[in-house]
This record gives C-alpha cells, sequence and structure tokens, in this order.
C-alpha cells in the first residue's frame, strides 16, 4: 500500500509559492475607509498631543528625566550587547535592504511592481516627515542635555522623533500591510509591533532617546502606514508608466532589425560587355630603329640541325636564274 509522504509546513510554504507564478487576484489594495480615517485623525491628534506637551515641558518632560537618571544601561548591563545588536533593527539601512530584498523577490514572483513602490513611497514620507519634524524642533537628546528638567527644544539637535522607532514601525509595518491574507497580516502586524516596540525601548536603555522621543517615534511611523492608502493611486499608475516603458523599448528592440534598409547584390557584367566598353590601352612599341620584316636577314639558331642551303635567298628578295642543266 503505497501512502502519500508527510509535508512539513516548510514544504507545504514553498508548495504555496510554486502555484503563485503571477500576481493573485484576490489581493486587495487597501483604501481610505471612514474607519481608517478616524484612526489617522486620532493618531494625528495624539502626534500634536506629545509634541505640546514637551514644548510646554509638562509632565512627559519630568518624566524623560527621570528615566534618564535611573540609567538603565548601568541597572541591567548585562544585556548590554544583546541591545546593541537589537537596535540594528531600527536602522535605515540594513533594514531596508533586507525588507527591499524580500519584496523585490515577491515582486518578481508575482509580476508586480506594488510592493518595492509602496516600500519607496513610505521610506520618502518617512524621511521628509520625521527629518522636518527632527530640524524643524532642534532637540537635544540626553547625552548632550544642557539644563536639567528642561525640554531641551530649539538647540540644534536631530533626536525628536526618534528615527530608529519609527523607521521600525513602517520597515516591518509594511510587511503587515502588503501581506496576501488576513491571517498573514494579523501576524506580521504583532511581529512588527513587537519589533518597533522593543527598537524603541533600546534607545531609552542605551541613553541616545528620551522616552518621549519614542513616543512620538511610534506616533509618526503609525501616522504613515495609516495615511498610505492615499498614495495607492499614485503607486498604480507610477506601475502602469513603467510596465508601458518596458513594453515599449520591447517593442523598439524587436523592430529594429526590420527596420534595416534591404541589402541590394548588384549583378556583375559578363567578360564581353567588360571588354566592349572598357577602353583599350594605346599599343606603345619598343624604343629604337625599326626595319621592316622583309630586311632582317633569318638567323639559324645555335645548335639546329637542319644543313645550310646556301642557294636560299632572303624572303622578298628575286632569286637568279638557275642555269638549266640538260639530262
Amino acid at each position: 500500500m503505497r501512502t502519500e509522504p508527510k509535508l512539513t509546513r516548510l514544504d507545504r510554504v514553498f508548495a504555496r509559492l510554486d502555484r503563485e507564478p503571477e500576481r493573485p487576484a484576490h489581493i486587495d489594495v487597501p483604501k481610505m475607509s471612514r474607519h481608517r480615517i478616524v484612526l489617522f485623525a486620532a493618531t494625528l491628534a495624539f502626534y500634536g498631543a506629545i509634541v505640546w506637551a514637551v514644548v510646554i515641558t509638562s509632565w512627559l518632560v519630568r518624566l524623560d528625566w527621570q528615566v534618564m537618571f535611573f540609567r538603565p544601561y548601568q541597572q541591567w548591563s548585562e544585556i548590554h550587547w544583546f541591545v546593541d545588536y537589537y537596535v540594528v533593527l531600527g536602522q535605515r539601512g540594513p533594514t531596508a535592504v533586507m525588507v527591499a530584498a524580500w519584496l523585490g523577490w515577491r515582486s518578481w514572483r508575482q509580476h508586480t511592481l506594488r510592493p518595492l513602490l509602496a516600500l519607496g513611497v513610505s521610506l520618502l514620507l518617512l524621511n521628509i516627515t520625521v527629518g522636518a519634524a527632527k530640524y524643524g524642533m532642534g532637540r537635544l537628546g540626553p547625552h548632550y542635555a544642557t539644563t536639567i528638567g528642561s525640554n531641551e527644544m530649539w538647540l540644534g539637535g536631530d533626536i525628536f522623533p526618534s528615527g530608529h522607532t519609527a523607521n521600525a514601525v513602517v520597515t516591518w509595518g509594511i510587511l503587515a500591510y502588503l501581506a496576501s491574507s488576513a491571517r498573514a497580516q494579523r501576524w506580521l502586524s504583532a511581529v512588527s509591533a513587537v519589533t518597533s516596540l522593543g527598537v524603541g525601548m533600546a534607545t531609552v536603555y542605551l541613553g541616545t532617546h528620551w522616552l518621549s522621543d519614542v513616543l512620538l517615534g511610534w506616533t509618526a511611523g503609525l501616522l504613515i502606514l495609516l495615511g498610505l492608502p492615499w498614495f495607492e493611486p499614485l503607486i498604480a499608475r507610477a506601475e502602469a508608466w513603467i510596465f508601458d516603458l518596458r513594453d515599449r523599448l520591447r517593442a523598439r528592440r524587436r523592430a529594429a532589425p526590420a527596420a534595416a534598409p534591404p541589402l541590394v547584390v548588384t549583378p556583375l557584367p559578363d567578360r564581353d560587355d567588360v571588354a566592349a566598353h572598357s577602353p583599350r590601352a594605346p599599343v606603345r612599341l619598343a624604343p629604337g630603329p625599326h626595319t621592316a620584316r622583309s630586311e632582317r636577314t633569318p638567323t639559324t639558331p645555335a645548335g639546329s640541325r637542319r644543313p645550310a642551303h646556301p642557294e636560299r635567298h632572303p624572303r622578298g628578295s628575286s632569286p637568279s636564274a638557275r642555269p638549266l642543266t640538260g639530262g
């Protein structure tokens, strides 16, 4: 009795990937629904509340200083080496390369550029919004604080909001945003939330950010993910334009050999025609005196076997009358 081999979970994953040679039809592009708009507005209000609480030097700033004086990196120094490596999950360069490699492979498998374009748009929005807020508010970090209890705003810093935290929210959250099933979206949302939460706490542990910086970084990253459906029409137009450009280049490459001028073969003329139409070169005589052929004396080549005939006369001369002999 023949039994079917038991497939592992990894085998089922690869079998599913083999059945997806093109863009799945069941993937729905997220839209800005009413529920999403309400979440976006609430998150934006929370963003403004954090900024206002820091500007007026409220209880949130006092909490920042208490955490800084607690010095977590000294309280739990045994995990310092792990936190140094874990915080890399929030750095823009390494995380963007890892996520772009995965989304690039997925784009190639499904014949769509939407995953890569969505990642590019989200990172562009992240750089613009978070970068403008950082340099606009100019807050100094805990290691460079000048006055105890102050908010350290507009002093030339660039740590408010936390870029590591916002980048972790956007980079790992885009995987959940682009998930092809509801189950995968739930799992990836939980993983990205835990990862970004850990990255934010790692920056507070190392003393590179205030706690309020991390709160604003989480909020800034979530705003980008919630507002990304507004840019889906732009992503679709960019994808269509890129594919149209690719098709035109392919058509031009295929039409290039057909547009070449045909090769014209001219038959060679016959020898008789060439001889008839080609001018003859003039015959040139050798220099020196020329004598008539009749005046030339015959010469017998050396070693000739023919006997000499004295009675012969040269051509052109009249022979003398031979005597008649009677016989």
